[in-house]
């Protein structure tokens, strides 16, 4: 199998997807609120998305062999009100590893509405707040309020950061990785997690869910086990 010419493959295809999301949004200025069942359309997209690409550096890095390089020497300090080359404003960075998967899920349960107060006796009291509970508004549903798309496009800029130069990527990765050699108490140093991917469907219904399963076979069978 080409494994360059996959990468390139389903780099292609990721990009397309994600500047489907960005014309869904609007663009970079888009609206400053955009409707809740947007955003679960463009999560729904987007996670998946983003597993694709972790998945395709994971493979670059196992196909090119890379090495971390020595660790950089400490930078002088620099006087205030200066900045070094680079160091103004940044873009948020792409994540290497996988978030860890939650097993179990602890909801509150749900409170039963207290449509009318509770009435002992009727009492000038008693009557009095009865016709306040029944005159008061009804409460407004949270779930059906607008949000901000912000965070939404930062993942977005990430996601095509990390697209337009996976080497770089790979290198971070490498260098990520050593770091966390060094950290006795990490429990998963490895960038993906165990079972299936972050965004992952059963059965896959959009473009995104195939281009994961592609990506995420890649990453898992890049190089051939080693029967030595």
């Amino acid at each position: 199998m080409d494994i360059p010419a996959a990468i390139d493959l389903n780099k292609t295809l990721l990009a397309r997807i994600i500047a489907g999301l960005f014309v869904l949004l609007g663009g970079g200025a888009g609206p400053a609120r955009i409707p809740v069942e947007l955003h679960r359309r463009i999560v729904r997209v987007l996670r998946p998305a983003e597993s694709a690409v972790r998945r395709l550096i994971v493979v670059l890095v196992t196909i090119t062999g890379m090495k971390a390089p020595p660790p950089r020497a400490q930078s002088r300090s620099v006087p205030p009100g200066l900045t070094r080359k680079g160091e103004g404003k940044k873009r948020q960075s792409f994540p290497l590893f996988d978030p860890l998967q939650r097993f179990w899920r602890t909801r509150p349960k749900p409170k039963a509405p207290r449509a009318l107060p509770r009435i002992i006796s009727l009492t000038d009291e008693g009557l009095r707040r009865l016709k306040e509970s029944l005159n008061a508004p009804a409460p407004a549903d949270k779930k059906a309020e607008d949000i901000s798309p912000i965070n939404l496009l930062r993942r977005l800029e990430a996601v095509i950061g990390a697209l337009e130069d996976l080497p770089r990527q790979a290198k971070r990765l490498v260098r990520a990785l050593a770091r966390r050699q060094n950290v006795p108490k990490l429990k998963f140093r490895k960038p993906l997690r165990p079972g299936r991917p972050p965004g992952h469907r059963q059965k896959p219904r959009l473009e995104v869910d195939h281009v994961l399963r592609e990506c995420d076979w890649l990453a898992r069978n890049a190089l051939p086990p080693d029967t030595s």
